[in-house]
């Protein structure tokens, strides 16, 4: 019953977190379109009366007023929280490798995400606010089944449930798949954008929760949308915050179609073209990105903030003269709402009409660089997929040259800032502009632009990010086309793999920027030319199974490790040390009681095979003990242990180690027998579990799982606890909360199976263990990182 509970919370928690998940989206969305209407409003009604009367200047000073206000806003709120700068994906998929990121799930985070975007979207930067919304989610994620947090201290429940690492990181996976759902409409592409791009450690339970997380916040936020836009509540007719409309051809263009066989090969060519313009806006990114880390970060904050309003400055100014000197006037279109009998298909292409701009042109005819420039950017992605009206080659080509600079420059800045919708709208004018180079110069009739845009915006998208199956699925789904399915999956893995061969995506880039010790699917080939005794830490920090208070406060004050072995040392003269010392004699005593002896081991064969009723079987174990039993009279380990290693000095257990010891003092053989988390010392200190010297450790109190984890996730650091009331000569018995039974691995284990372990398992700590049971170094995620083991490997050749 009590796993059943435990299985219904998480259901009804995960399906919170995508109705949550959707609330955000809808309030980003709300604001950013109340924001952009009034914007747009007031500066294209100055623009109308200033064309008459000559007074631009003073509708550019309006825009940038309403501009520079919002960035300011979002770039202070950046200040407050720094973590929620960018799009956030960088950080979660470092959170769901398990690496944790301070702050990168907090409340105070999501608030300043959620309401820093908006203001960054609103005050026309080139970004989006898709990406974001992935960071949202996964803090819902992290945060609802905690139930406190440390920005409201004084609001706490008693939920003793999923207080792990383990639990908490589902439930992330679960909250970045229900971001992606929201922003796109797609909850099988979030479910697989969780699965491809974030988590490390999967199970198939997850898949279902994970998918019905976002399948919650897909329909809320499709119901609040649909009901407050068109009043029309629960018909659910806006399923995500981008839509890209129905792909449809005209009913009078009878040589029309989505696209032919032949299509397939210019879509290969473009998602070569994608792949490399990609490449190249990583590259150029990643260079911005060493820039600022070495010339605007380690200055005052201040610097950041103008370095966002000089950013908004620009890319105003940019729009803004663009709009008003670099457009064509261009032709309307008469055919464009035949065949249009669906209500969606007629509220689109409505939306489609009501954002052509018209500066400076006559009538019948719309300028169509501002119609690009002076629109929010999903309307301009509409236009690029479904304006029959053509654009010039010359506008294509200009917009698409800087959107791409100013995006690039934009991502990276001290904003919250998505680089979904940017690279999406770039890529559509990239293929816009292919369309109507074939229809113009080649002559191929039968084209549809809005499918060349649709492929050239997840040719560039997918150079830039890297991403295969899941933007697959997502564009799939943002277009409610399946027919789409071949084409935009080969543009993918072409762009992908033209991509890969010149640099990392974006998102990895940044990763590595950080310094941040992401484990990678597999290794490398050639590193299992390494085993195990080639990558492990062999100065190992331990604790015994009964530790005296001074040994356990002085190891961790003086380290920073977050397990610590527990062994018991291998003494030939036992019998001297347990008459004159009771924390010796305790851990010698658990090592016997604990260790099973190859003589042990037989005898306890033997009497199970007494049990059997056949007297074959009774005389086979009868002689088998004879011959047995004399090795029993003495301990084979102990023997092999002796013959192995030189005497050693008689240490207390309670001595740390030290710099001026041998090597055979410090590495004396340990035998092993579990691990004990920092943490749990830690707890264990602070409610003085302990007992006395002349006690026996049966007296010592014991804690229960839930109040172990009662901190959990913030344990008390050691230096903040007041332990004057601790006698420093009390033992810590840890055996009762030690994990006997961790993952090991030998000594000559291959390098790629001790990859595989620690990534599959979610490992923190891979204690190596050889074959007589003494622990000789540990392996933690420091020594599996590639630049680790590319500087081993090199050693080993050097050896060689």
């Amino acid at each position: 019953q009590k796993a059943q509970r435990y299985e219904a919370v998480k259901w009804v928690l995960v399906f919170a977190i995508g109705v949550c998940t959707g609330l955000v989206g809808l309030f980003v969305d709300f604001f950013v379109r109340l924001f952009s209407q009034l914007k747009f409003r007031v500066v294209q009604s100055s623009v109308e009366e200033c064309t008459e009367k000559g007074c631009l200047a003073l509708s550019l000073l309006e825009l940038l007023g309403f501009n520079l206000t919002f960035v300011f806003l979002a770039s202070l709120l950046v200040l407050i929280q720094p973590v929620a700068a960018g799009s956030g994906i960088p950080e979660i998929k470092c959170y769901l490798n398990g690496v944790k990121v301070p702050g990168v799930v907090r409340l105070r985070t999501v608030v300043c995400k959620a309401m820093g975007v908006l203001f960054s979207v609103a005050g026309g930067l080139f970004v989006g606010k898709e990406g974001p919304m992935i960071h949202s989610g996964a803090v819902v994620g992290a945060g609802l089944p905690q139930f406190q947090s440390i920005s409201l201290r004084k609001i706490q429940f008693n939920f003793p449930y999923f207080r792990s690492d383990r639990d908490k990181r589902d439930f992330v996976s679960a909250g970045a798949a229900a971001g992606v759902a929201a922003a796109f409409g797609a909850p099988i592409g979030g479910t697989l954008f969780s699965l491809e791009e974030g988590s490390s450690f999967w199970n198939q339970g997850l898949t279902w929760k994970v998918l019905f997380c976002s399948m919650a916040a897909t329909f809320t936020l499709n119901f609040f949308r649909s009901g407050i836009q068109f009043g029309s509540w629960g018909s659910f007719q806006l399923p995500g915050l981008l839509n890209f409309g129905e792909f449809k051809c005209s009913e009078s263009d009878k040589k029309c179609h989505l696209w032919t066989a032949v299509d397939l090969g210019f879509f290969i060519l473009m998602g070569i073209i994608g792949g490399l313009l990609g490449a190249t806006f990583n590259c150029l990114n990643k260079r911005l990105a060493k820039y600022r880390m070495r010339n605007v970060h380690p200055k005052p904050k201040l610097v950041r903030v103008l370095e966002s309003l000089l950013v908004s400055l620009t890319t105003t100014v940019v729009v803004f003269v663009a709009s008003m000197v670099l457009g064509e006037c261009r032709q309307m279109s008469s055919s464009r709402h035949s065949g249009n009998d669906t209500l969606n298909l007629q509220d689109m292409s409505e939306d489609v009409n009501s954002s052509i701009k018209t500066f400076f042109c006559p009538n019948e005819t719309y300028n169509d660089m501002a119609t690009l420039f002076f629109n929010p950017q999903e309307s301009a992605i509409l236009q690029l997929f479904h304006q029959d009206g053509t654009f010039s080659p010359v506008t294509l080509s200009l917009f698409f040259l800087l959107y791409f600079l100013l995006s690039c420059w934009t991502y990276g800045i001290s904003v919250p800032s998505g680089l979904f919708v940017p690279s999406l709208l770039c890529g559509a004018a990239f293929g816009r502009l292919v369309a109507n180079l074939l229809k113009s110069y080649i002559g191929l009739d039968h084209i549809y632009s809005g499918t060349f845009a649709l492929i050239g915006a997840a040719a560039f998208l997918g150079g830039v990010v890297r991403m295969t199956i899941s933007l697959t699925v997502i564009l799939i789904e943002s277009t409610n086309e399946i027919t789409y399915g071949l084409p935009i999956m080969i543009t993918l893995m072409v762009a992908k793999w033209t991509g890969d061969f010149f640099n990392k995506g974006i998102y990895d880039i940044h990763v590595n920027l950080r310094g941040v010790p992401l484990l990678e699917w597999e290794t490398e080939v050639e590193m299992d030319k390494l085993r195990a005794s080639d990558i492990m830490e062999p100065n190992l920090t331990y604790v015994y199974p009964h530790t005296r208070i001074q040994s356990l406060v002085s190891i961790l004050r003086t380290t920073v490790h977050h397990a610590f072995p527990v062994v018991t040392e291998n003494r030939g003269n036992e019998r001297e040390f347990m008459k004159g010392n009771q924390l010796i004699s305790n851990n010698i005593k658990f090592k016997k009681s604990s260790i099973l002896t190859r003589a042990g081991e037989q005898r306890k064969r033997s009497q199970s095979m007494k049990s059997y009723p056949s007297s074959e079987l009774r005389n086979m174990c009868d002689e088998h003990i004879a011959t047995e039993e004399p090795p029993e009279k003495e301990d084979l380990l102990q023997q092999m242990l002796e013959r192995r290693y030189t005497p050693y000095p008689n240490l207390y257990p309670d001595q740390s180690p030290s710099e001026e010891w041998t090597m055979e003092e410090r590495f004396r053989p340990l035998t092993f027998h579990g691990l004990i988390l920092r943490s749990q010392l830690v707890a264990l200190l602070d409610r003085g579990v302990c007992y006395s010297e002349s006690q026996s450790s049966a007296s010592q109190p014991r804690l229960s799982h839930a109040e172990m984890s009662e901190d959990y996730p913030r344990y008390p650091d050691i230096h903040d606890l007041d332990l004057t009331l601790l006698n420093p000569r009390m033992i810590v018995d840890v055996t009762p909360y030690m994990n006997p039974s961790p993952f090991t691995v030998s000594p000559n284990t291959h390098v790629s199976q001790v990859f595989n372990l620690f990534r599959t398992m979610g490992l923190r700590h891979l204690p190596v263990v050889n074959a007589v049971g003494e622990v000789v170094g540990i392996i933690t995620r420091h020594n599996l990182t590639h630049e680790f083991l590319q500087a081993r490997l090199r050693q080993h050749y050097q050896t060689i």
